[in-house]
Formats: C-alpha cells, structure tokens, sequence
C-alpha cells in the first residue's frame, strides 16, 4: 500500500506543476532571434546600448521585449527597479504604464460595441447624461484686449467614436496655453479622491476646448470612455476588464492599484530627481488604492502581460484560441479615424507626429516614409508619460514593449529602439 503521505506529495507537485504550467502558459512561447528573422548581434547592440545609458544613469533599468511571428526572441531586463533600494531590476518589475492604459480601455468599449451593447455614433449622454448640453469655450478680447472665454453651443453631442479618437472638445488641463485649460486646472478635477462616476460629472460641467468632431486634442477622453464602459456593462471597469480581457489574457499584473505586499516589492521606481513630467505633476503611488479607475491613464503592467494584450491585436483580436474582438473590428479601429488630416484638424500638440493618423485608441502609420523612425505602414503604437512605450507592426509580424519610468527620457527612447530594433530585421 502506498502511505498516504506520499500521495499527498504527488497531488501536491502535481498541482504546483499545473500552477507552474498555467503561468507559463500565460507567456509567449520563445524563439531564438535567427528563427524570426532577427539578427543576434544587433539585438545585442540595444542590449549594450541600454547598460551603458544605465551605467550612465541616464535611466535606472529597462526591461524590453520584442516577438515577432507570435515568438518572444528578446526579452531582457537591465539596472535597478529601485535605485533607492538597490533592488535589481527584473523581468516581472511592474510598471506606472499611464497612457498605454488608453488602448485597454479602448478595446474594452470596443468589446460591448461587438456586443451589441452600443454604437460608436451614439452621444455618450445617452450613458451619462450629464454631457447632454455641452459649450465650447471660445476665447475674445474684451474692451482693454484681454482675454475672455465666451461660451457658445456645442454644434452636436459627443459621440463614443470621439472619445475613441480624442475629437471630443474635452482637453487636458496640464499642457498647452488657453482659458479652457486654465479652467480645467482650475477646478481641480482630482481632489477629494473621486470615482469614475463623480469624475466624469465634473469634466461634464467644464467647458469644451473644440467644436466635437473638428479637433483631435489629447485629453480625458479616454477616462470618460471608461465611465461610458461601466455605464453600459453595470460593473467598475476595472471588473469588467478583468472579466472579459485582462482575466483571460493571464494579465494577472495588470491592474489600477497594486494593493498585495509582495507585488508591490516588484514596483519600479524613477530616479528621486526625475519624478516630475514636466507639468507640474509627479508619479503616483500604486501601492494606496483611491477611487478613480483612470482608463485614459491609471494603470500597472508588466512587459509579459501587455505583450500578451498586443499579440492579441497582432493575432486580429484572438489568442490561445479565445477570441476577443473580429479582425475586422480591428482593422477598423488600427485604420486612420482622422481622415488624413482632411476631416479632423490636427493642431500644434498632434502627439501621433508627422506620418501618423488616429485609429480608435492607436496612433496609426500612413506610410512608411514622413516619420523620423523606421516602421512599416499600418503599423500602430502608443506611450506612457512614464517611459513605457509599445508598438505592433502587422507586417513585420512583430510586436515591441519597452518598460521603464523616466519623463525625461521617455521621447529619446522611442526614436532609438525603433532604429536599432528595425536594423535587427534581417529576413
């Protein structure tokens, strides 16, 4: 007879294999660079690269994955999570990761517009009344020349699909000149620690930046859009995220607040003097749950989890044979929402640059010439405040997620990875 205690260390390896196996499962299955076409060396090169800057301190640590053909063929992670505690970085370090949330959220409407639950044309005061009368804030001298805001009509509602491509009206406070913005600041938006609900409310009640429609303008958009999201599916958005995309995808690090002790150890740190983005505000802190779930902004990943997100755009919206949104619903959202430029003004802070459009979520290449860094048109991307930064190029089958938190350098990376990781291609 076999004692009891031997079958209850069986069933217990066992189910630890089955956790390990789960985990696994949850990552991309691995590649030498040769096999997908990548060349060893120059991808040694970035690898180089980045240590330098590091031994520099330039940035505190990195971690960078690149898959191409549905296979990781890179995936390191360099420097200090926390300089401050002189804890190394790792390849599982949780990341600030801001606008990279803008896309999730993105696909998370685009989910209930499959669903049937509602149309990218409908007002969103159709979900949230409150922007049922909205005006635009229009600047005019008054008698000794100085500036007013005069407040006239909005010509039509808001609609999903601006909020989707940031033409809207509804601003950023933090950047740019203007009465409206100043408004925006003015009314501090943040303060007493509001849900989404009452967050919503009090964009609501701010005046418009643009005529909607007319202007794509970097803004709250995308948070409202969240709120739209819990209207619609009756749960937080983080709940229905983690039920219907995160939860599936074994996104299991990515999350608004990262309120577990031992996760929170795995939190990345900037340097102490580059907390700052420049508009007079600083990183969060993940680790104190608040109210608002920020879809425009709010979120923590891990290079694992988004690269799991982005195989799925780069599969047509499956993966590990679950599906999540048509192919054709993301080409849809992948192709230029802007019109080339001829339906939606781009105006002086047009983020996406020269060469890209505005997808639904997505900066959108044109062509593969007009930008100053290399990609194939088609190819679509976004960034975070933060450092993080993510691009898919469906016809280099590949996809890039680059993890690290420095404000000050998180634009010079962009343009380097994508010259060094394009030079890697080989065949």
């Amino acid at each position: 007879m076999i004692p009891i205690q031997s079958i209850l260390r069986c069933a217990l390896v066992s189910a630890l294999l089955v956790t390990s196996l789960a985990a696994i499962g949850a990552e991309l299955p691995r590649a030498k660079p040769e096999q997908v076409g990548l060349s060893s060396q120059r991808l040694d090169m970035i690898t180089e690269t980045l240590k330098a800057d590091i031994a520099a301190k330039k940035i505190p640590g990195a971690v960078l994955l690149i898959a191409r053909r549905g296979k990781v063929a890179y995936f390191e992670s360099m420097g200090k999570l926390d300089t401050a505690t002189d804890t190394a970085m790792s390849k599982d370090g949780i990341f600030r990761i801001y606008s990279m949330s803008k896309p999730i959220t993105t696909v998370a409407a685009m989910m209930l517009v499959e669903d049937g639950k509602m149309k990218l044309e409908d007002p969103i005061a159709m979900y949230l009344p409150e922007f049922e009368k909205m005006n635009v804030g229009v600047e005019k001298p008054d008698a000794s020349g100085n500036p007013t805001l005069e407040m006239v009509p909005a010509r039509r509602p808001i609609t999903v699909q601006d909020l989707m491509r940031h033409t809207s009206g509804i601003t950023y406070g933090f950047f740019g000149p203007g009465l409206v913005k100043k408004a925006y600041n003015d009314a501090n938006l943040m303060s007493d620690n509001p849900d989404n609900a009452e967050f919503s409310r009090r964009i609501a009640k701010q005046p418009l930046m643009y005529q909607p429609g007319t202007t794509w303008d970097y803004s709250y958009s995308t948070d409202i859009l969240g709120r739209v999201v819990e209207a619609v599916s009756g749960k937080s958005l983080f709940a229905f995220e983690k039920e219907r995309l995160l939860g599936p995808l074994g996104m299991t690090d990515t999350s608004f607040y990262v309120t577990d002790s031992a996760k929170q150890k795995r939190i990345a740190e900037p340097f102490s003097t580059d907390r700052n983005f420049g508009v007079g505000s600083d990183f969060g802190n993940p680790r104190v749950a608040q109210k608002l779930e920020s879809g425009g902004g709010g979120m923590v990943s891990t290079a694992t989890d988004y690269a799991q997100f982005l195989q799925m755009l780069l599969n047509g919206g499956s993966l590990d044979g679950k599906r999540y949104l048509s192919p054709h619903t993301l080409r849809f959202m992948t192709s230029d929402h802007s019109n080339n430029g001829a339906g939606v003004s781009q105006g002086p802070l047009y983020l996406p640059g020269a060469g890209y459009g505005f997808g639904l979520g997505f900066a959108v290449r044109r062509n593969t010439g007009e930008a100053a860094a290399p990609a194939e048109a088609g190819e679509y991307y976004w960034g975070g405040a933060g450092g993080t930064y993510m691009w898919v190029d469906p016809k280099a089958e590949m996809i890039v997620v680059f993890m690290m938190q420095s404000p000050k350098q998180r634009v010079h990376y962009r343009g380097l990875l994508r010259n060094m990781i394009y030079a890697s291609i080989v065949k």
